[in-house]
């Protein structure tokens, strides 16, 4: 079982924006890597699409790689853009929605029990 990144070469210089595809009326995801410490996922939205209202039970940290999308944490708005990144704090609730097509990497950061 590897519990490394996957879904990408290794070795091999990407740029993390061409990982990942942007599809009409979708929220595409790609996760790079998942244990019971951390979470690496890539997401690209098309205009309009959203990820509803949850929360998390780990610390998730988001890097915008193309594009403008608005994140609502605990109530609180914010928009984000190219190379622009946020904490969304575990166990607060969270949104995100494309204002334009973007494209993020989100990481998630869970406390170790």
């Amino acid at each position: 079982m590897n519990n490394g990144i996957k879904n990408m070469n290794h070795e091999t210089v990407v740029r993390l924006a061409d990982q990942i595809d942007i599809l009409p009326g979708q929220v595409v995801s790609k996760t790079l890597a998942q244990n019971g410490s951390v979470s690496v996922t890539l997401f690209g939205f098309d205009q309009g699409e959203e990820i509803s209202t949850h929360e998390s039970g780990g610390d998730a940290m988001v890097s915008v790689l193309y594009g403008k999308g608005r994140f609502t944490i605990d109530g609180k708005v914010f928009e984000l853009s190219k190379c622009e990144s946020i904490v969304m704090p575990a166990n607060k609730p969270h949104s995100v929605y494309a204002i334009e097509p973007f494209k993020m990497c989100l990481v998630v950061v869970f406390p170790n029990e």
